[in-house]
């Protein structure tokens, strides 16, 4: 099931578990978990892009060793709600990722690389550390906003 609802992500979980966020670029992968009650999203690592397949592979390890149950992967929308090029590349890596058999959230991602960026000057990380860990930390903002959707949406 690949899904841009909140609320289908949370029925088609009803026992919740752990899930990952992930916030695909173009040379990196950013990678965030959460606890299996979906209250806090922390950043993981970051997955230097190779080829899918080995990308692919090294998520699935992660899956696996977490017990993950769904996957959150953000959207790249332009400001208007349209899509673009990333927007098509996000769906096409969701597409690919389906056969690991796991329930996947594309979750709006406007802003996220800019409120992590934000969050981790007022933390005063180096730039060296930023340009490490940003789109792990913008995983975990994409993560949270759909545990966010999820909780708020069930009361």
């Amino acid at each position: 099931m690949i899904t841009t609802s909140a609320a289908e992500l949370r029925g088609a979980l009803p026992e919740g578990g752990a899930l990952m966020g992930l916030d695909p670029g173009t040379k990196t992968i950013g990678v965030a978990l959460c606890d299996r009650d979906w209250r806090f999203a922390t950043a993981g690592q970051t997955i230097r892009r190779r080829k899918f397949a080995a990308d692919k592979a090294e998520l699935a390890a992660l899956i696996a060793a977490r017990s993950v149950k769904g996957l959150v992967i953000g959207l790249p929308l332009h400001m208007d709600g349209g899509e673009s090029p990333r927007s098509q590349a996000a769906r096409a890596m969701a597409r690919n990722l389906a056969d690991l058999g796991l329930p996947i959230l594309l979750w709006d991602e406007r802003w996220t690389t800019q409120a992590a960026e934000r969050a981790m000057i007022e933390q005063d990380f180096s730039r060296a550390k930023r340009a490490e860990r940003i789109d792990s930390h913008a995983a975990a903002l994409i993560l949270q906003g759909a545990l966010d959707a999820m909780v708020g949406s069930a009361f």
